[in-house]
C-alpha cells in the first residue's frame, strides 16, 4: 500500500533538531486558519476563539441587551463551530460564519424566553450591566428602556433591527447575517422601525431621544 499523501494525511506536529517538538506559527488569515482547524491543530481552535469572540460577543449584545447569559450563548456559538467547522465551505468567511451562528442562538434564546414569559418576570435593573461603566445612568435607563421595546417585538424584526441599527450593518449584510433575502430584511426592519418608534414616542425614557424624523431602511 502507498503511504498517504501530504493532503490526506493527518496534522503531526515537527520535531526540531534533538526531538523537541517544534510549534508552528498560527496563519494570518482566516482561511488559513480554517485549514489548520481542520487539519487538527490544537492550538488552531484557541485561536479561532481569540480572534473571533469580540465579533460574536458584540453581536450578541446588540440583539440581547445587557445579559447575563451572553458568555454562555458565545460558548455554545464556538463549541457548534468547532464541532462543525468541516460544513464550512468558504473558509475566508469564517466570521460572518460565527455571526450567522450567533443570530441563531440568540433569535432561540429569546424564544425561549418568550415561552416562559421570562423578560416580563425579570425587573430589567437585576439584570447586569455590560455597558461602558462611564456611561451616565441617562444612557443606562434608555439602554433598557430600549431593550424593554425590544422584547415587545417579533423576534426576527427585533433582530434584523438591533443589527441595523444598534450594530450598523449595512442592509445586504443584514440579511447576510440573518440567513434571508435583501427584500425580507427590508421588510423585517421597517416593521420594526414602525413599531420601536410607536412604543418609543409612549416612553418618557425614549420620547426625548427621537428624532422628529424616522431613520430611514
Amino acid at each position: 500500500m502507498a503511504p498517504p499523501t501530504s493532503a490526506s494525511r493527518p496534522h503531526q506536529p515537527k520535531l526540531a533538531a534533538g526531538g523537541r517538538l517544534l510549534r508552528l506559527p498560527l496563519p494570518e488569515s482566516d482561511a488559513a486558519l480554517v485549514a489548520a482547524l481542520k487539519a487538527g491543530r490544537e492550538d488552531a481552535r484557541d485561536e479561532v476563539v481569540r480572534r473571533c469572540a469580540p465579533d460574536v460577543e458584540r453581536i450578541l449584545m446588540r440583539v440581547l441587551g445587557p445579559d447575563s447569559e451572553i458568555e454562555d450563548v458565545a460558548h455554545e456559538v464556538f463549541a457548534d463551530a468547532l464541532t462543525s467547522v468541516h460544513m464550512l465551505r468558504q473558509p475566508h468567511a469564517l466570521r460572518s460564519w460565527l455571526v450567522s451562528i450567533a443570530i441563531r442562538k440568540a433569535r432561540k434564546l429569546i424564544r425561549r424566553r418568550q415561552r416562559w414569559r421570562f423578560l416580563q418576570s425579570v425587573a430589567p435593573g437585576e439584570l447586569p450591566e455590560r455597558e461602558a461603566p462611564s456611561a451616565s445612568a441617562e444612557v443606562s435607563e434608555a439602554l433598557r428602556s430600549t431593550y424593554r421595546i425590544f422584547s415587545r417585538m417579533p423576534v426576527d424584526d427585533r433582530v434584523a433591527f438591533a443589527l441595523r441599527y444598534v450594530d450598523g450593518m449595512d442592509l445586504v449584510s443584514v440579511a447576510e447575517a440573518t440567513e434571508v433575502s435583501l427584500a425580507t430584511a427590508k421588510r423585517r426592519i421597517a416593521r420594526a422601525q414602525r413599531r420601536f418608534v410607536e412604543l418609543a414616542r409612549k416612553s418618557d425614557v425614549l420620547a426625548p431621544w427621537l428624532s422628529d424624523e424616522e431613520p430611514e431602511s
